[in-house]
């Protein structure tokens, strides 16, 4: 009864609240700029690309903590958490992300395993972040590998108006009814400090500092001090403390800007192992201990990048450079449950680790025409990877492999007309452990009226396979499952058409809409294949993966008042080809809707803020283990946050509150999560960890 009254008003306030951006955030939006896929930052209105931005104000309004919570919200992404791993990445039309590129300013993403891809987007702090940018399709050419699905550009603040900046935020939150300020073991708490400094006219400096502590969710578990033998020690949603420091330095003169910043990431990963050993003493007195073996990860990442935007003559060049590092360690250690201590502990390891040396170089304007101009580049990237034994089963050995790809691309921009522009682009990229790679791309942009756009893009891009998918090795009595470094390049093609409206009426409302249709084809899909039966699997270049989107978006505005409403119908096919007489390649279709409300009190500046996003019941053929396909279903669910915010003295301290997934979603009953060749398939999806309260202090000076 509860969960329902809270629903009826919430859905309630959503009539009258809107998504607060008034006349001066509207003009903004006329303005806005991005630089995703551009030769050059420019507005969004001409960019070449159909580029969709979360701004500031929005993921403030969120009252997000990292990356994570912000892409939630939209439509088409799925953030798909591990609560064993304590990782989260991004699915773009149902690929996972291995199939996203993940950029920090323009820079792939050191990862676990590589560079760009498969990112856990909980390790991306909010706190410095000026907008988050999205292109959806095949970005090869622009991006490289992985970049099949689409874009991610999460793109920092730099600059300031005010001489001397600090601001900052204290956020604490539930996991769903836990939550104890003391008492170690509860709730979420988010501590956030930010200083800029503008030295002089040229220089200007920034550091911050993140502190993200969740506490863990125990749901169904009993927790890590719980000893009885049924499995339900531990935590559903394991604990992890994080800890991110940053610092950034950046000249602007004349027509010469460069940045260089440094960032540091510690994480502190809890895993508390459900099993539990009974050891009788010996003592006489029937004494016995509780041991269970548990672990912990702990992640260091360092990431320096170094940008420079300046002008050779009239040639315009764009370089970044970085040094990435990433290296998960981790230790076993034997825990004597009843009296809460470590028995004994093994030498710390590496899990997996991950050295990159990466460079992109853009050298455009060399015509210094306004109708007809071209762009080279090259894009370098040197791997070093790093997986232990304990991560896969690697021939018994761990794997080391370095990946050095030099890539160079080509695209030309033609102005046809005031109205039509188009640009054509290719790619090679060479690489020392796989054949050549060819990528190209063609976007057009046809100005229909001074405020309405038709963007078309075709592209193709490639995914390059990861550790286990060349490397597995797990051979026994009742298993074999092997690696392939024969594999090949996944390849994908994608084919786009946007429209986007906008206009003003007589009574002064501002009103946007859009729409977006679709097409990604991947072929040449890794997957486990059966070579022989009854149980020897081998990784091939086997499947077909294809996927159409149709959504739509609709935003009205006036005054303090916003609105946004979205939907999208969502179709997959997947060609099992390792299934004897697979018939599973027709489309299954998924539907999604969302919207967002926002408004701002004038007399008092209260802000009210809520969203909302429907995922319908998703159906999806997958591989029985047991032999031949089945028809998965996922079931639908709905998420709901309300938020409000009060500025106060002078708008340098502001005080939030409010309610996140309001209709308490946690595990989603799946058929469709398919078994591997010695594992069942689960019964669900370990989605979010249920409703939760927060509050939330902010200040600026």
């Amino acid at each position: 009864m509860k969960k329902k009254v809270l629903s009826v008003l919430s859905l309630s306030v959503a009539f009258w609240m809107n998504a607060q951006e008034k006349d001066s955030l509207n003009q903004k939006k006329v303005e806005e700029v991005v630089i995703t896929g551009q030769y050059k930052q420019q507005s969004i209105n001409k960019s070449i690309y159909k580029v969709d931005v979360i701004d500031a104000t929005q993921i403030k309004n969120m009252a997000a903590t990292n990356v994570a919570d912000v892409l939630n919200q939209s439509l088409n992404i799925q953030v798909t958490p591990d609560s064993k791993s304590g990782n989260s990445t991004a699915n773009i039309m149902g690929l996972d992300g291995d199939y996203v590129k993940i950029l920090i300013d323009n820079i792939p993403v050191v990862g676990d395993t590589g560079l760009g891809s498969n990112i856990d987007l909980t390790k991306i702090t909010l706190s410095n972040i000026e907008r988050i940018e999205i292109v959806k399709g095949s970005m090869g050419v622009e991006y490289g590998n992985g970049a099949v699905a689409g874009v991610i550009n999460i793109i920092t603040k730099k600059n300031n108006t005010k001489k001397v900046s600090v601001r900052g935020s204290l956020q604490e939150e539930t996991v769903r009814d836990n939550y104890d300020l003391k008492k170690k073991g509860q709730g979420r708490h988010i501590q956030n400090l930010n200083i800029d400094y503008n030295i002089n006219k040229e220089w200007f400096a920034n550091v911050s500092f993140n502190h993200n502590q969740f506490m863990g969710y125990e749901g169904n578990s009993e927790g890590y001090k719980y000893f009885g033998q049924d499995g339900k020690r531990g935590y559903e949603w394991n604990p992890k403390d994080q800890y991110e420091s940053s610092a950034l330095i950046r000249y602007s003169k004349n027509r010469t800007t460069f940045f260089y910043k440094m960032s540091y990431l510690k994480e502190n990963f809890n895993f508390y192992n459900p099993e539990v050993s009974r050891r009788p003493l010996n003592d006489g007195l029937g004494g016995v201990e509780y041991e269970s073996r548990d672990r912990k990860y702990n992640t260091h990442r360092w990431l320096h990048q170094f940008n420079i935007q300046t002008n050779l003559g009239h040639i315009r060049y764009m370089g970044d450079f970085s040094y990435q590092n990433q290296d998960r360690k981790y230790f076993d250690y034997n825990y004597d449950i009843p009296n809460r201590n470590i028995k004994s502990q093994q030498e710390e390891k590496s899990y997996y680790k991950t050295d990159v040396i990466y460079s992109r170089g853009m050298f455009s304007n060399f015509l210094d025409s306004q109708v007809f101009d071209f762009q080279v580049g090259y894009e370098l990237d040197y791997t070093s990877g790093f997986a232990a034994l304990i991560a896969g089963d690697f021939f018994g050995e761990a794997v080391k492999r370095k990946i050095f790809t030099y890539s160079n691309f080509l695209s030309a921009e033609w102005n046809i007309s005031d109205r039509f522009s188009v640009r054509p682009g290719v790619r090679l990229s060479l690489s020392e452990n796989f054949e050549n790679q060819y990528n190209y791309s063609l976007s057009a942009r046809y100005k229909t009226s001074e405020n309405s756009n038709l963007r078309a893009i075709v592209g193709s891009a490639n995914r390059f396979p990861k550790y286990d998918e060349l490397y597995t090795y797990f051979v026994n009595l009742n298993h074999d499952i092997q690696g392939n470094p024969d594999l090949k390049p996944e390849t994908g093609f994608s084919i786009g058409a946007f429209w986007d409206q906008n206009f003003r009426t007589t009574n002064d409302w501002r009103i946007g809409y859009s729409v977006d249709a679709l097409y990604l084809d991947v072929r040449d899909r890794i997957d486990m294949m059966i070579i022989k039966e009854p149980s020897t699997y081998k990784y091939m270049n086997i499947n077909r993966y294809k996927n159409m989107l149709l959504s739509a978006n609709v935003d009205f505005r006036k005054d303090q008042f916003a609105f946004s409403i979205r939907g999208s119908v969502n179709a997959r096919s997947i060609s099992i080809n390792e299934v004897k007489n697979a018939d599973a390649d027709d489309f299954q279709y998924i539907m999604q809707a969302g919207a967002s409300a926002t408004y701002k009190l004038k007399n008092t500046d209260t802000n009210f803020s809520l969203y909302y996003k429907y995922t319908g019941e998703d159906r999806l053929y997958v591989a029985d283990p047991a032999g031949g396909v089945r028809l998965g279903i996922t079931d639908a669910f709905h998420m709901m946050d309300f938020i409000v915010s009060q500025p106060f003295w002078n708008n340098h301290f502001e005080i939030s509150a409010g309610v996140k997934n309001i209709f308490d979603v946690t595990n989603v009953k799946s058929t469709a999560v398919a078994g591997s060749s010695h594992t069942a398939g689960s019964a669900t999806v370990n989605l979010y960890y249920g409703r939760s309260y927060f509050a939330r202090l902010m200040f600026q000076f």
